[in-house]
């Protein structure tokens, strides 16, 4: 997926578990498949998995970064209803891997998808039941410090230029570029609050049509409270999206915002994963359309002239 991605087998996850923790040794180790960008994921025993960064970079810089997420998953943890991973431990470059890794407890649960629950009332609701507990945090003065998603619309422009040059063969790009001009127009008036950060339906897992787990949970931290409503664009069609709407009581404003950021996030996936990530192109594909549908949406955003 990456032109920097690192190479990593079950052998190699096997030997560094033999040689850091000794005590797992005996538990079979096994791949997960997924659609993930970010990390390679491996089982171990029933109770464990292991994440190991897939991109080439320092790993003192890594080490820090796999510290402070940590620290959110456990912040997370302090207010979250449902299940989430619980940090174990943080492994060292060893074996033919030369970066820190972490592992984390397991969580039982089939991966959320755009399609599975659309139409669900229910799982609907329990996505805002999160967002609400997820926003109950405090930020302790903390506010966003990035420069993606999550801070100022506009400051996504240079990215969103780069998306529309690539994306020139596969999408609609003139009617895409007037849409983003539209949303990168929204004002915004909230405070940040605390947020998933990445609330995809590769971070949900569902049992019974309900919301039974939430993953990838290390980017808590204070963004636009916006920012988690792309899980509305990405997993929800038109009445469902309104149950999600209704569960938050959210005005029109942060609504628009939210859809804002899943259009800057989707229209990265499609042309960036055409090839190497049929799963996540098609999610943002179907995130673009559920956007560019939406009737509140066309008759409320800004007109630009």
């Amino acid at each position: 997926m990456h032109d920097d991605e690192l190479d990593i087998s079950v052998e190699i996850v096997q030997q560094l578990i033999l040689d850091q923790f000794p005590e797992w040794s005996h538990e079979v180790v096994e791949q997960i498949k997924s659609d993930g960008t970010v990390n390679a994921i491996y089982r171990i025993g029933t109770s464990q998995a292991a994440r190991f960064p897939l991109r080439a970079s320092d790993p003192s810089l890594v080490a820090a970064e796999l510290q402070r997420e940590a620290s959110a998953m456990r912040e997370l943890l302090a207010v979250c209803p449902f299940p989430a991973p619980v940090p174990i431990a943080m492994g060292r470059p060893g074996h033919h891997y030369p970066l820190p890794w972490t592992v984390q407890s397991w969580l039982a649960g089939e991966v959320a998808t755009p399609d599975g629950c659309a139409h669900s009332e229910e799982f609907a609701k329990d996505v805002g039941e999160l967002i609400r507990a997820l926003r109950s945090a405090p930020t302790r003065g903390r506010c966003f410090t990035g420069t993606g998603r999550g801070g100022r619309l506009t400051d996504s422009d240079n990215w969103l230029d780069t998306c529309f040059r690539e994306s020139r063969e596969i999408l609609d790009v003139r009617s895409l570029r007037a849409l983003w001009a539209q949303f990168r127009a929204l004002p915004r008036t909230q405070a940040d609050v605390m947020t998933h950060s990445d609330l995809i339906p590769a971070n949900l897992l569902v049992r019974d049509g309900r919301l039974s787990g939430v993953l990838d949970t290390g980017g808590f931290s204070p963004s636009d409270p916006a920012l988690d409503l792309i899980a509305a664009w990405h997993l929800f069609d038109v009445e469902a999206r309104s149950i999600f709407r209704d569960a938050l009581g959210t005005g029109l404003p942060e609504w628009q915002r939210g859809a804002a950021w899943a259009f800057e996030q989707a229209m990265g996936l499609v042309w960036y994963y055409e090839t190497s990530n049929p799963g996540m192109a098609q999610l943002g594909r179907s995130t673009l359309a559920r956007i560019a549908d939406d009737a509140e949406l066309s008759r409320t955003l800004p007109t630009i002239r």
